[in-house]
């Protein structure tokens, strides 16, 4: 058979299963056969719909059930938690900026709550936990984290620090009399000066020849409620290997060929005869020339150290005329300890000097500070006429 007469016998409709020796369908047959397609997508949809409402149905009585017995669900997958206060007492630090997850794993490591997940979420259910204030707590063991995110922000009864601060240059013997004088603090009698006695207690570096002096350092402190005087000196010290580690101050003296000692001694007297410190470095310089060239240092504040004359200018020729190691007038060298707590920038000068051939420098301007540096006497001379001139057009200043 040729294509074109299958081509003709083809009528619109016809099924091509004809060419495979099969009966051809009738048109009455293949009407009855499209309504019986009909029928069967029509009932496919309404059975599909059916069970869509099924579904929902079963799915709406779920959630029903599911609210009913929601306690009993929460309580089976809820995080291990304590019950309760909580026993005994517990120290733990809250920094700024900690977020309730980081305060949540502080809580678990110190044994407050038993589960930092149990914490967080309480946290995240009461919107007071915003409140939540960085410091120094005092919380129980083996709380329920309910519990203990209520005594936190109960902060007059949790949050124990005294805050005490100790301005820069202070020596030994005025932390003592700060510490031993703070009304917050209530120590016992002598109870500071007994703990700088026994510096080995104290944490200090292995260079600093068992003497606090200079190693207290400077700055604000949040003091646990009921801490001994050792707790606040510990804090101090601690404080002071902090800001020497970052300046990595024993290997950078080592490197300068200084003793890491003798650099915080340097450190103190800067500190104690400037307060500029664009003029730290400078003042640096000169005591280590002076010491290079073997001139007696003649620093007043090494004298001031001894005769308890603090934040003065001059001494007196009987005060200079005193026998003492600290009496750099009379003797070379260096003093044989630190004069004052020195900070992390007169630490930096002592271990970094400016280049310079100063040997000399003196105060101009008590008011601002001005200080003129010299290289030779005569220099030094024309700037000491200086300050006497600001002397005499400031009475009672000098």
């Amino acid at each position: 058979m040729n294509r074109t007469s299958v081509d003709d016998d083809v009528t619109d409709g016809d099924d091509l299963s004809t060419g495979l020796g099969l009966r051809p369908e009738s048109r009455v047959e293949r009407r009855a056969n499209r309504r019986k397609a009909r029928a069967r997508r029509g009932f496919g949809c309404f059975a599909g719909l059916i069970s869509l409402v099924v579904v929902g149905a079963l799915v709406a009585g779920a959630v029903i059930g599911f609210g009913k017995g929601r306690d009993a669900i929460e309580q089976m997958f809820a995080a291990p938690d304590f019950e309760g206060a909580g026993t005994g007492s517990v120290v733990v630090e809250i920094t700024q900026g900690q977020s309730a997850q980081a305060i949540a794993d502080t809580l678990e490591k110190k044994g407050v709550v038993k589960s930092a997940k149990a914490f967080e979420r309480v946290a995240r259910d009461d919107t007071r936990s915003r409140q939540l204030q960085a410091g120094t707590y005092t919380l129980r063991k083996e709380m329920s984290a309910a519990a203990a995110l209520e005594l936190m922000l109960d902060t007059g009864k949790s949050i124990l620090v005294t805050r005490i601060g100790f301005r820069a240059g202070l020596t030994k013997a005025e932390v003592s009399e700060t510490l031993q004088k703070s009304p917050k603090l209530k120590l016992p009698a002598g109870a500071a000066a007994t703990a700088l006695g026994k510096p080995a207690a104290l944490g200090l570096p292995s260079y600093a020849n068992n003497n606090a002096e200079g190693f207290l350092y400077p700055g604000t402190y949040d003091v646990p409620k009921g801490a001994t005087a050792y707790t606040i000196i510990k804090l101090m010290t601690a404080q002071y290997a902090r800001q020497a580690a970052a300046l990595d101050l024993v290997a950078t003296a080592k490197r300068k060929k200084l003793d890491p000692y003798q650099a915080v001694i340097v450190a103190s007297i800067i500190g104690a005869e400037t307060n500029r410190p664009q003029d730290y470095a400078k003042v640096s310089r000169v005591i280590y020339n002076r010491l290079r060239v073997g001139m007696r240092l003649q620093m007043d504040s090494t004298i001031h150290y001894v005769a308890g004359k603090d934040g003065g200018v001059f001494t007196t020729q009987e005060q200079r005329d005193m026998d003492s190691p600290y009496n750099t007038y009379k003797n070379r060298g260096l003093p044989p300890t630190p004069i004052n707590s020195p900070t992390k920038d007169t630490l930096r000068a002592a271990l970094n000097p400016v280049q310079g051939n100063w040997l000399y420098f003196t105060l101009v301007n008590l008011d601002t500070g001005e200080t003129a540096f010299a290289s030779t006497s005569d220099q030094h001379l024309a700037n000491v006429k200086k300050l006497q001139a600001w002397c005499q057009a400031h009475k009672g200043r000098c």
